[in-house]
């Protein structure tokens, strides 16, 4: 069999006829891929209590997604709450000298999946999670999943206790366990933008539905959620996307269709964006706030760039020119690599100048915009043409729809689409 060693760039290069592609395997540290009976395009990482800062392997990761079923299959459809262990590192040739020092069975392990399945009776738009911090240290936190639905139901679950019958044999999920807490219909058509505040440990949710419309849900006291019924209104199209502040407990960013990114205050009466800015002639898929510096925002839109933005000078900028008249600050990076629309985007959680990025040319690609390109190694793309400095490595996923950091693995991006989980 011929094998072409040369750099496959998927938008730019195309298979002929007869060819596949294969990973290189020098260039992942762990790589595994698993396939599901219906496809889940949105998934999120669930922080367990296995520590920070792993590099050991196997690997284990806790996830939580909802699934696609085919239209006419739609009682198919389920929430999975999912273990995966024995997450072993790619199997390379290793020097002697590293072969008695490393080489252990366990880390050889082959990869195991676990489920615990809650039925929905409908497709999942997007997933979440929130945890709550428990008042007794000897206790696991309360872990609860939001589910936006395609019926436009959003969809709270209580998955604390599928999480720990992982790790206690014999523990029996009653069906009473399996039912959502709370079922919110405040929306009249479906959406995908929702989120949990970091900031605010009860729990409060932001979801928005394609009629331009993001309601507020918080946990009382009495661990009852409850939706203001006054919604955010400011957008002339769907709501795509909602990122909380990582600083401020009451600020909160929103992308829509509409081609802009509006930042809110929960506490303005009035329901209005405090600030507005037009960031992409097209619709603006996805946005993610960086977590290590609140100032920036990465968005991604429909015509395949993304970019990042300053929000500091946005604020110059709407003071400077509160009517909107001159022109928004322009994004201090910006990329149009991709050929296809932008389906996630997410920043690194401990590197302020990593992103992931997936987009429907089936790649899923991690950059550093702290890259300068007169740095003579940043200038080697290993012969591929138009390839930015900036851009680390590219992974072909097909169908990738969403990607997600690890928490608690450095370097660990967990991506699922059409074609499975990777």
């Amino acid at each position: 069999m011929d094998v072409d060693q040369q750099t496959f760039i998927p938008g730019r290069n195309e298979l002929e006829k007869g060819q596949t592609l294969s990973p290189d395997a020098s260039a992942y540290d762990m790589l595994h891929t698993l396939s599901t009976t219906w496809p889940c395009l949105s998934f999120d990482i669930v922080k367990d209590s296995l520590g920070n800062n792993r590099k050991a392997y196997p690997a284990t990761v806790y996830a939580v997604a909802g699934t696609q079923a085919a239209s006419k299959r739609k009682s198919d459809n389920e929430l999975m709450v999912m273990k995966l262990s024995g997450l072993s590192r790619m199997d390379r040739d290793r020097g002697e000298e590293d072969s008695d020092e490393d080489d252990d069975d366990d880390e050889n392990a082959e990869p195991i999946l676990e489920t615990r399945s809650i039925p929905l009776s409908s497709t999942t738009n997007r997933i979440r999670v929130h945890q709550v911090p428990p008042s007794d240290s000897s206790r696991p936190p309360t872990t609860f999943t939001a589910t936006m639905t395609e019926d436009a139901s959003v969809l709270i679950h209580n998955i604390t206790p599928h999480l720990s019958a992982f790790d206690n044999p014999g523990t029996t999920i009653t069906p009473q366990q399996s039912n959502p807490v709370s079922t919110l219909r405040m929306h009249k058509t479906e959406g995908y933008a929702l989120a949990w505040s970091p900031l605010v440990l009860q729990g409060s949710l932001l979801t928005g539905d394609n009629d331009g419309k993001i309601f507020l849900t918080t946990c009382g006291d009495g661990g009852k959620f409850v939706t203001d019924n006054k919604p955010f209104i400011g957008h002339t199209s769907s709501v795509e996307d909602i990122q909380w502040s990582p600083t401020e407990h009451d600020v909160f960013a929103s992308a829509s269709s509409d081609g802009t990114v509006k930042i809110w205050h929960t506490r303005s009466k009035s329901r209005k964006p405090q600030l507005s800015v037009q960031v992409s002639h097209t619709d603006v898929n996805v946005i993610s706030w960086s977590r290590t510096e609140p100032r920036l925002l990465a968005t991604g839109a429909d015509d395949g760039q993304w970019a990042v933005h300053d929000l500091d000078l946005w604020k110059k900028w709407k003071q400077a020119s509160p009517d909107g008249s001159t022109p928004a600050p322009k994004p201090v990076a910006s990329f149009n690599f991709h050929k296809e629309q932008i389906t996630s985007i997410e920043w690194h959680p401990s590197d302020d100048s990593i992103v992931a990025v997936a987009a429907g040319d089936n790649t899923l690609t991690l950059w550093d915009i702290a890259v300068e390109f007169d740095d003579e190694e940043s200038r080697n793309t290993a012969d591929a043409k138009d390839v930015p400095p900036e851009l680390l490595f590219v992974h072909y996923m097909e169908m990738v729809k969403e990607c997600h950091w690890h928490p608690q693995i450095p370097g660990m991006v967990m991506g699922t689409g059409g074609g499975g989980f990777g």
